[in-house]
């Protein structure tokens, strides 16, 4: 009973420095779009996006980024949510952009959301991996994290990773790495294509459809235009920090597994219909 007692505040202070650490959205962020659909709350802790059959809304952070690792935590849309998209990702801006994605495509009531993710590198995507996730992401917040560096880029949910993208230049293959990103985060309305292929449409009976982002965690390299990298590369104590050189250890690796096995419901590198000349190079290299 003691030892219970223990963990739970040990578990109790971990989550408050935790909250503690989370940065503020007037801080690091600014409403783009909407027309007054996204709101911040609570002074500047968490900030919601709507969406009804007039128009969605979205944020962006108001510095770039050159590499880092990304926080933010999201409760999702409940009940009827088909047709709608809410997002979490990183993109550079013009032609032959870079870009990573988190998007969340909503279902009919009772039917899971499929988080879908990708990678553009100089303006080039098609490397999409889908999942369900093992709880309900309506019923309370989770986190969702991507940590960039030149090496590989490491989708996490609450701390979980789910997917491990590799630098393989080696092959011929872009990686993103040149161009500064900003976040963005954006709820709209896709059911053309979100929900099970476009075959079911938003009810715009359920509208406003609201989404709520919170402890927003950016470290990272900031680049304002025209200027070098404001980022710190070590710790106070003189360290390379954790996202610069991250990668799986075997604990790691056996939750990608885990999560691949047990809760992939998409591959890019398993689908020949869409690839029938054959699959991109990294499909044939280890996942980690």
């Amino acid at each position: 009973m003691a030892n219970s007692h223990l963990l739970l505040m040990i578990s109790i202070v971990l989550m408050g420095c935790s909250l503690a650490a989370a940065g503020n959205f007037n801080d690091l962020t600014e409403i783009t779009w909407g027309d007054g659909r996204g709101k911040v709350l609570e002074g500047g802790k968490g900030l919601s996006l709507s969406l009804d059959n007039y128009s969605g809304s979205g944020f962006q952070s108001k510095n770039e980024y050159l590499f880092g690792k990304f926080d933010m935590q999201l409760k999702l849309i409940p009940g009827n949510s088909a047709g709608t998209v809410t997002t979490f990702f990183l993109s550079s801006q013009g032609e032959g952009h870079d870009e990573i994605d988190f998007e969340f495509l909503g279902n009919t009531t009772g039917e899971p959301y499929t988080v879908h993710t990708n990678v553009y590198s100089q303006g080039k995507g098609n490397k999409e991996q889908q999942f369900h996730l093992w709880f309900d992401p309506t019923a309370a917040f989770h986190t969702y994290t991507i940590v960039w560096n030149s090496n590989r880029i490491v989708f996490l949910v609450d701390n979980i990773p789910i997917r491990v993208y590799n630098n393989h230049e080696n092959l011929g293959i872009p990686f993103p790495k040149a161009q500064p990103m900003k976040v963005y985060c954006s709820l709209w309305n896709a059911d053309e294509w979100a929900t099970q292929g476009g075959r079911v449409k938003t009810d715009w009976t359920h509208a406003p459809f609201t989404a709520y982002y919170r402890n927003i965690n950016i470290d990272g390299c900031a680049v304002a235009p025209g200027a070098a990298s404001s980022c710190k590369s070590t710790d106070s104590a003189g360290n390379a920090k954790p996202w610069q050189t991250h990668e799986l250890d075997a604990k790691g690796r056996n939750r990608v597994r885990w999560v691949q096995s047990k809760h992939m419901v998409y591959n890019y590198c398993a689908d020949s219909k869409r690839f029938p000349q054959g699959f991109s190079q990294e499909c044939k290299r280890s996942r980690f």
